[in-house]
Order: C-alpha cells, then structure tokens, then sequence
C-alpha cells in the first residue's frame, strides 16, 4: 500500500485519468473529491462489499433449489416416455 500525505486542495493523479483531491479536514473526517472517466466505476469501499457479496449469493444455487429443478427434469424425461 502506498501511504502519502496529503493537505487541503493538494491531489493525487493515478494512472493519467483519475485524480484525487483533499477537499476538508475535519477532524477525523477528511472529504475527497475523484474525478475519473465515466466508464470508471467509483464505490465506497462497504458498498463494494455489499455488492460483492449479493453477487455471490446470486450465483450460487441453493440445494432447494437444485433439488427442485432435478425434480422436474425427472419429471420431464419420465413423461417422454
């Protein structure tokens, strides 16, 4: 992890398209500012996650429900013959 200091109205540039600017220190809060390209997806990191773990979740059947759609197949190959 790169750690640097930054003050108020200083920023940071990475890779030629994003910039990070120090917009308030206040106290334990310090407000950003990012300006990137549209097709740059920008989240707080705990929405991140959030999504992260959703997506997860939804790729991932259930037993119930493998076990229903065994069912109908079953039930499909049997009323084939």
């Amino acid at each position: 992890m790169l750690v640097l200091s930054r003050k108020k109205g200083e920023s940071i540039i990475i890779q030629d398209h994003i910039e990070v600017t120090v917009l308030e220190v206040d106290g334990d809060t310090v407000r950003i500012g990012i300006s990137a390209p549209k097709h740059v997806d920008i989240f707080r990191k705990e929405l991140y996650v959030s999504i992260q773990e959703a997506n997860r979740e939804s790729a991932t059947p259930s037993v119930p429900e493998v076990a229903a759609l065994m069912e109908l197949l079953r039930e499909e190959k049997d009323r084939k013959k």
